[in-house]
C-alpha cells in the first residue's frame, strides 16, 4: 500500500494515543500466570500485541473482550503452573517482544513448544536469549546454529544464574526475569545500562521480589501465585514521539497529547528534545498502576543540534529514526552513536533511515553505530519506502507533513504493527486546520 502525504498547514489539536505497546505485552503475559481475573483497558490494538494474545490463548489462557468497551481485554489467569502444551506452532508475527518474552516463559514450562514469526522476525538475533536461558537449564534450538527463529523449546526445572547482558535490552532482560521467576534459586542480572523497567515495576506490583541495586537486578523465584492487576494502559510515548517531533519542527504547531506514559526509562525522547530546545511542558502528572503519566503540550520550536550516545541510547532506541528527522530541522550537527542495536531491528534502521531521509533532501550520514545529521536541511518531499518497518513508515509520514512537495511512502500499511490509528490521526490533524 502507498500513502501520499502533503504539507500540513498546521499541527494543532489533542490526541489520545494507543496504549503503550511494551506495557500491554507485559500486562497480558504477567496476568496470564497470576491467579484471578484482570481487566486491562486501553490495551494496544497493534498487531504485535495481538500476536502476544494469540500465543497466550494457544497456551490455554482465557482472554475475552468486554462489550461496549473497545480496546479492553480480560485475562483469566489460573496460576503459575496452569499453562498447557500448545498443539501447534506459536506465531509471534513481527513482534520481537512476543518472541523474546514468551521464550523466557516457555523455558520454564514442563512441556515442548515451537515459536516462530514472520520473515523479518526470523532474521533477528535470538542467541541473546538462547544463551542465558540455556545456562538456566532450558533446551533451546534454532536455525543458523541456534541463533535464529523458529525456536524449539523444551522447558522444565531451571536454575538461577548470574548473567551479564552484552547489550542493554529490555526484551532480553525480561525474558530472563520471566524464566527466573520459576527457577530453583535466585538470579542476578547485570545491565551495561538501565533499559526500560516496565517488567520489574509491574511484576513487583503483582507480588514478585525483584530488587535493583544500581545496574544489578536480583530476582527471587516466586513461592506463591502472582496477584492479578487491573490497569488502564497509558498512551505509548514511542507513538507520541512522532507527534512531539511533528509539532517541534512545524512552523505553526501546538499539540496536546493526553495520558502519556512518562516512565523515566522511556523518556529519552523528551530529554533529547529538551536538549535540542523544543518547547514542551507536562501537565496533570499522576501515577496509575505504578506507572507515571502526564499530558504533554508541545509547540513550534527552534531546534539545535545535539549529541546522543551512551546510557541515553536504551531510553530512546525506538525513537531514533524520528529523532534523526528532528535533527534535519535543527541548527548545527547532531551525532548519534552507540546505537548499533538499530541494525537488528525490523530493518537495519541505520541504513534505512539514512537512505530514505536522504531521498527527501536530508544531509545525513550513516555510522557503524549511528548517524551524523547536518542541519538545518529542510526536506523537499519525494518517493520513499518503509522497508516494512513501522517506525520508519511513521517517520517518513511526519517528514511529509513538513515538506513542501508530496511525499509518497510505499509499504505504508506496516504502521499498523504498533499504531493502527496512525493514518487516521494524521488525517484528523490535517483536517483540523
Amino acid at each position: 500500500m502507498k500513502k501520499t502525504i502533503s504539507f500540513s498547514r498546521a499541527v494543532k489539536g489533542e490526541l489520545s494515543l494507543p496504549g503503550d505497546k511494551s506495557i500491554s505485552h507485559r500486562a497480558a503475559i504477567f496476568n496470564s500466570i497470576a491467579r484471578g481475573k484482570a481487566t486491562i483497558s486501553n490495551f494496544s490494538t497493534g498487531e504485535d500485541c495481538k500476536s502476544t494474545l494469540s500465543c497466550l490463548k494457544a497456551l490455554g489462557v482465557k482472554i475475552t473482550g468486554v462489550k461496549n468497551m473497545p480496546n479492553t481485554v480480560v485475562i483469566e489467569g489460573k496460576g503459575r503452573s496452569a499453562l498447557r502444551e500448545p498443539s501447534d506452532i506459536l506465531d509471534a508475527g513481527n513482534s520481537g517482544t512476543t518472541m523474546r518474552l514468551m521464550s523466557g516463559l516457555l523455558a520454564a514450562q514442563p512441556f515442548f513448544s515451537v515459536i516462530t514469526g514472520d520473515e523479518s522476525l526470523r532474521s533477528r538475533p535470538m542467541k541473546r536469549i538462547i544463551e542465558p536461558l540455556s545456562l538456566m537449564g532450558a533446551e533451546i534450538r534454532g536455525r543458523n546454529n541456534d541463533t535464529l527463529a523458529p525456536l524449539s523449546i523444551k522447558g522444565g526445572m531451571l536454575r538461577g544464574i548470574e548473567y551479564r547482558l552484552p547489550v542493554a535490552s529490555a526484551q532480553v532482560k525480561s525474558s530472563i526475569i520471566l524464566a527466573a521467576l520459576f527457577a530453583g534459586s535466585a538470579t542476578k542480572i547485570l545491565e551495561p545500562a538501565v533499559s526500560r523497567d516496565h517488567t520489574e515495576q509491574l511484576l513487583s506490583y503483582m507480588g514478585a521480589q525483584i530488587k535493583r541495586n544500581n545496574n544489578a537486578l536480583d530476582i527471587t523465584p516466586i513461592a506463591n501465585d502472582l496477584k492479578p492487576i487491573d490497569m488502564n494502559v497509558p498512551a505509548d510515548i514511542s507513538s507520541a514521539a512522532y507527534w512531539l517531533v511533528a509539532a517541534s519542527i512545524h512552523p505553526m504547531a501546538e499539540l496536546k497529547i493526553l495520558n502519556c506514559g512518562i516512565n523515566p526509562t522511556r523518556t529519552g525522547i523528551l530529554d533529547v528534545l529538551s536538549n535540542m530546545g523544543a518547547k514542551f511542558y507536562l501537565i496533570n502528572q499522576r501515577i496509575e498502576g505504578g506507572e507515571p503519566i502526564a499530558d504533554i503540550v508541545v509547540s513550534s520550536s527552534n531546534l539545535k543540534g545535539t549529541r546522543i550516545e551512551g546510557d541515553m541510547i536504551p531510553r530512546l532506541i525506538d525513537e531514533i529514526p524520528v529523532i534523526a528527522l528532528a535533527a534535519c530541522f535543527a541548527r548545527g550537527t547532531t551525532i548519534i552513536k552507540d546505537a548499533g542495536e538499530l541494525r537488528a531491528k525490523e530493518s537495519d534502521r541505520i541504513e534505512t533511515t539514512t537512505s530514505e531521509l536522504s531521498k527527501l533532501g536530508a544531509n545525513i550520514e550513516a555510522l557503524p553505530d549511528g548517524m551524523i545529521i547536518n542541519g538545518p536541511c529542510p526536506l523537499k518531499g519525494g518517493i520513499t519506502n518503509s522497508h516494512f518497518d513501522h517506525r520508519l513508515a511513521m517517520t517518513l509520514a511526519v517528514a511529509g507533513m513538513v515538506s513542501p512537495n508530496k511525499t509518497v511512502i510505499d509499504n505504508s500499511q506496516v504502521a499498523e504493527v504498533s499504531y493502527p490509528s496512525f493514518w487516521e490521526d494524521l488525517t484528523r490533524l490535517q483536517k483540523a486546520v
